[in-house]
C-alpha cells in the first residue's frame, strides 16, 4: 500500500498515512503533532495506529535537537524478542505444552506481580547507573532489582509458536516496567514545567533535554536486560522440555517506544518513534498479532518517508474498557481452543482477545512497502501478563 497523504492544514507538517482507515480521534492526534514547531520533515503514520495518552501509537517523526518526552510513550525501550529451536521431531503435544506454560508462570512473575525482597541482582552495568536526579536514582534502587525477569500486564507475553516447517518460535514482548515509567513521568513534568502546550519538548542543547535523553537511553537498557532475563528463564524450560537447545544465530530482537539519532535525507535527526520498529534494508524484525493469531518474522525495506520504521504488532481497534464490554469469556475460550494458556483467567484476558485487533493479515498488507514478511508464527502456548 502506498502511503496516503492526509489533506494539508496551515501550519502542519506532511503527514503520511500507511493505514487504509484513521481510528477514531487518530487524525486530531497526528495533526497535533504535525504542527509542533520542533517537528521536521513529516509524520509517518504507521498502519496499527490507534489512539494513546499523548500521541497516537504507531507515530513516526523527527526533530533537529529537541526531544519530546511525551511522544515515547511510558513504557520506554518496550520491545519483542525471538528465538527459533530446530525440531527434530514432532510437534509437542499438549501435555508438554501444559507443563511449559506452567513452569513460565512459576518462573517468571506476570502482572503486576514483582520479586518479592530486594529482588534479583542486576548486571554489573546497571547496578548504579548515573540518572539525572536523585529521586529516580533511588527509583531505580528500589525498582529495577524487582522488576527485573518480570513480563508485566496488558498486553505483554511470553509465547511458543510454530512456524511452517514446524521450527518452534519463543516470542517475549516486554519492556522496562516501573524504572521505565518513573523516568518517562519525570521527564514528562520536567518538559510541562519548562513548555508550553500538550507535548512540550526539551532541547538537547539544555542541560534538561540532555539529561532526558541520557536517562531515557537508561531505560532503554533495563528494558532489553529484563527481556534477556525473561528470556534465559523461558529458554531454560524449552530445552528441557524439548530436547534441544535454541539456535543463537536466530535470535532478534527490536524496540518500539524510543527516540534514535538517525541519517536521513543527508542530515541528522533525532527520530522519535510510539509503537513503531526502526528496521534498515535486509534487517530482521518482528510483529505480533495477538492471543489466537499469528505474528510475522519480517525484512525491513528502509522506506525513507517513514523513518525506516514499520508497524509493531496489529494495533487495538477496541479499548481495553470496550473489550471487556463486547467480548465473553467463552467467545475467548472459542476463539483460543488450539492454544494453551491459563483458562482460569479468561475473564480478564478479553482485553487481549484477536477481537480487540487488527487483523494481522490487513497490517502487513497496508505497509507492504516499509517490510517484507520471511515467516508466519502460529501460537501454541501464551503466557500472558
Amino acid at each position: 500500500m502506498m502511503p496516503r497523504l492526509l489533506p494539508p492544514a496551515p501550519g502542519c507538517r506532511p503527514i503520511l498515512v500507511w493505514a487504509r482507515a484513521l481510528p477514531p480521534g487518530a487524525e486530531k492526534q497526528l495533526r497535533h503533532i504535525a504542527s509542533q514547531p520542533y517537528v521536521v520533515e513529516h509524520v509517518a503514520a504507521m498502519p496499527d495506529l490507534h489512539v494513546a495518552t499523548g500521541i497516537a501509537v504507531g507515530t513516526v517523526f523527527a526533530t533537529e535537537h529537541h526531544v519530546v518526552p511525551g511522544a515515547l510513550g511510558g513504557d520506554l525501550g518496550c520491545g519483542v524478542s525471538a528465538w527459533r529451536f530446530p525440531l527434530t521431531s514432532g510437534l509437542p503435544g499438549r501435555d508438554v505444552l501444559e507443563r511449559v506454560l506452567s513452569q513460565w508462570a512459576e518462573r517468571i512473575p506476570v502482572g503486576d506481580a514483582a520479586h518479592r525482597g530486594r529482588g534479583l541482582p542486576l548486571p554489573p552495568a546497571l547496578e548504579s547507573p548515573p540518572l539525572s536526579t536523585q529521586k529516580l536514582r533511588h527509583a531505580w534502587e528500589r525498582l529495577a532489582p524487582r522488576h527485573l525477569a518480570t513480563l508485566g500486564g496488558g498486553n505483554h507475553f511470553l509465547e511458543l509458536d510454530r512456524d511452517a516447517d514446524g521450527a518452534l518460535w519463543l516470542l517475549l514482548h516486554t519492556g522496562s516496567r516501573g524504572v521505565g515509567a518513573a523516568i518517562a513521568d519525570h521527564h514528562g513534568r520536567v518538559a510541562r514545567a519548562l513548555g508550553e502546550g500538550g507535548l512540550p519538548a526539551l532541547d538537547l542543547h539544555t542541560a534538561e533535554g540532555a539529561a532526558c535523553l541520557a536517562d531515557t537511553q537508561w531505560a532503554c537498557r533495563f528494558a532489553l536486560a529484563n527481556r534477556e532475563a525473561i528470556a534465559a528463564r523461558a529458554l531454560d524450560v524449552l530445552e528441557e522440555a524439548l530436547g534441544v537447545a535454541a539456535d543463537p544465530a536466530s535470535a532478534v530482537d527490536v524496540h518500539h517506544n524510543h527516540v534514535a539519532q538517525e541519517e536521513h535525507g543527508g542530515r541528522m535527526l533525532w527520530v522519535h518513534r510510539k509503537g513503531a520498529v526502526g528496521l534498515q534494508a535486509g534487517q530482521r524484525g518482528l510483529i505480533p498479532g495477538s492471543m489466537g493469531t499469528a505474528s510475522y518474522v519480517v525484512e525491513g525495506r528502509g522506506e525513507p518517508r517513514a523513518f525506516r520504521s514499520c508497524s509493531h504488532g496489529a494495533g487495538r481497534v477496541l479499548t481495553r474498557a470496550e473489550a471487556r464490554a463486547r467480548i465473553r469469556p467463552a467467545a475467548l475460550e472459542h476463539v483460543l481452543r488450539r492454544v494453551v494458556y491459563d483458562k482460569g483467567r479468561a475473564a480478564a484476558l478479553v482485553e487481549e482477545a484477536p477481537a480487540a485487533y487488527r487483523d494481522i493479515t490487513e497490517v502487513l498488507e497496508d505497509e507492504a512497502d516499509l517490510v517484507r514478511p520471511l515467516l508466519r508464527l502460529t501460537p501454541l502456548a501464551v503466557l500472558k501478563g
